[in-house]
């Protein structure tokens, strides 16, 4: 197999950013020599790779000059049949497997528009699953149960706090009544914790409407998915052993209806693998902030179909605008940033009082104070008590659940500001205040994230458990689940990690009472981006404070990352 084609995704890479770059970049070089290329193709051909793990699906459209020194290499074509490497008709770069990746999510999506039937049911239906609303404040939500019925793609955008589940538990209703989830209903979410979350909220909201609403709409509140947890992973059936998915075409998804929470993390190669896998007569919700950070992987796939769908004014498109939250003092925040307004940002800050607060982080000394602010907080409640025997399940989940009041959020993971370093710190001054010995690892109050997928003990990538004392002292570690609390053993647990402070990237798909941000302070840095702040920001749902200079925050604010690819245009080109 080929390097620039190879497999189904990337291969993994280990090592330090830059070092995984230049390996990556000296690797295809060579691979393009050794097959015939020139040295302009081999440099392209590297640029290409590397803007890969950046997130690019090709290079942005080449000069004249250099398209035309491509003329002749027989490892590139223009996408009309296999090549090892693709030149387009507007000058992007392509690996080859990106081209076709791009080429078949934007067909796969025309087709599931094309297909639509729309059939808006009467306002009285409506009006129904809407129980003492008020159409001036969920006119949006309403509209989105008007207009999926029909549809075999939805797309449901909107900032935290604005019903996006709430509204997909009502577009869920709407289409059990129409006959959709005759297949069954399957709800997924990139990551456990945020898979997780989306049951959790679905069968709160479903509690809540149960006795509002008419009885003949007990059987689809029954239908709900209000059970298991479901990452994409698992709902596409992923096999290490074959790096592959095992649903698709061949074996597809049994539900009728499915929804995926988070679209913002879905990348290229998921969102293909998803729409492959979906039977023809199935409806995909896809629901997401489209400001939020891209993905880790290659391709910003919810944030160029909300575009796209957004010039269009497509109906199989709703953004919701208005928050519900009950404190909005945070919410000119969030939107100061979604427009990159640095004046309006100062005046939200101002405004939102002691809700919001910016420290000047500057320097070590300066993270060194607010770090141990930040642990001196955490171990005023000191360690937590031993569970009550015979009520430990319920304890446990009532613990789990107090972690979400507080959370530290860094832009970084390595290095002196990020969390790796936070955490270090952190658990040093919990240690030394609870008096914990320096040779127990495992202690009442250890908060760990899990970092590798375990699909045997059912634990994923984001699950964040607490270390507890049972009433026999043994010490467990508790993770959220549909039934309230599961306990391991600390050496059973797959691979993890202290989550005093979590990256912003492990953050998605989470919210917590009050959030400090950690921001690097050179303003030059890389990863400093509106969409990682308002991501970060947006994590908080009663109050915050910023740590960084305000030079870092300007940046931050002056940077909407695109990402290079084709999908954009290859949408437009599709009809509406």
């Amino acid at each position: 197999m080929s390097v620039p084609r190879y497999g189904s995704r990337p291969p993994p890479v280990d090592g330090d950013g830059p070092l995984r770059e230049r390996a990556l970049a000296r690797a295809v070089a060579r691979w393009v020599l050794g097959h015939g290329g020139g040295e302009r193709l081999a440099l392209l051909a590297a640029r290409a790779a590397v803007a890969e793990l950046a997130g690019d699906t090709a290079l942005p459209p080449l000069d004249p000059d250099a398209r035309a020194a491509l003329a002749g290499e027989p490892l590139v074509g223009d996408g009309s049949a296999a090549s090892s490497f693709v030149l387009d008709g507007d000058g992007r770069f392509f690996l080859w497997r990106n081209f076709q990746h791009e080429g078949e999510v934007a067909a796969m999506i025309h087709r599931r528009r094309a297909a639509a039937a729309r059939a808006a049911p009467d306002d009285a239906t409506v009006a129904a699953l809407f129980p003492d609303g008020d159409p001036a404040l969920d006119g949006a939500q309403r509209a989105a149960v008007r207009a999926v019925g029909g549809c075999r793609l939805f797309v449901l955008t909107g900032g935290p706090g604005t019903g996006k589940t709430s509204t997909v538990l009502r577009m869920l209703l709407r289409l059990h009544r129409d006959g959709a989830a005759t297949a069954g209903i399957a709800v997924a979410a990139p990551t456990g914790k945020a898979a997780q979350r989306l049951v959790q909220s679905l069968r709160q909201e479903s509690g809540r409407l149960r006795d509002r609403l008419a009885p003949d709409w007990r059987p689809a509140l029954d239908a709900l998915p209000t059970g298991e947890a479901l990452t994409v992973h698992r709902l596409l059936g992923w096999s290490p052993g074959r790096n592959a998915y095992l649903r698709g075409p061949a074996s597809p998804i049994g539900a009728g209806i499915v929804v995926v929470d988070e679209a913002s993390m879905l990348d290229l190669f998921q969102l293909r693998a998803l729409l492959r896998a979906l039977r023809d007569e199935a409806v995909l919700v896809l629901v997401g902030d489209a400001d939020q950070l891209n993905p880790v992987g290659a391709g910003s796939v919810l944030m160029d179909l909300v575009a796209v769908l957004e010039e269009q004014g497509a109906p199989d498109l709703v953004r919701l605008v208005h928050s519900f939250r009950a404190h909005r003092e945070l919410l000119p925040l969030n939107e100061a940033v979604r427009a990159g307004d640095a004046g309006a940002l100062a005046g939200a800050l101002a405004a939102a009082g002691d809700r919001a607060a910016l420290r000047a982080v500057e320097g070590a000394a300066a993270l060194g104070r607010e770090a141990r602010r930040w642990a001196d907080q955490l171990a005023e409640a000191g360690p937590p008590p031993e569970l009550p025997a015979g009520a430990a399940a319920g304890a446990a989940g009532a613990a789990l659940r107090r972690l979400a009041g507080r959370q530290l959020l860094c832009a970084l993971r390595d290095g002196p500001y990020g969390a790796d370093a936070l955490n270090a710190a952190i658990e040093r001054h919990l240690r030394l205040r609870w008096q914990v010995p320096a040779d127990q690892a495992w202690y009442p109050g250890r908060v760990v994230m899990v970092t590798r997928n375990h699909y045997g003990a059912g634990l994923f990538n984001g699950d964040l458990g607490l270390c507890l004392r049972g009433a026999d002292g043994a010490l467990q570690v508790w993770f959220e689940s549909a039934g309230g609390a599961r306990a391991f053993a600390p050496g059973a647990l797959p691979g993890h990690d202290p989550a005093w402070a979590i990256t912003i990237h492990k953050s998605q798909g989470s919210e917590y009472g009050h959030v400090a941000v950690l921001l690097p302070p050179d303003p030059e840095h890389r990863i400093l981006s509106r969409q990682l702040l308002y991501t970060a920001l947006s994590r908080a749902r009663t109050s915050l404070e910023l740590w960084a200079p305000r030079a870092s925050v300007q940046a931050a604010l002056a940077r909407r990352v695109e990402r290079a690819g084709g999908l954009v245009a290859r949408l437009r080109a599709m009809p509406d």
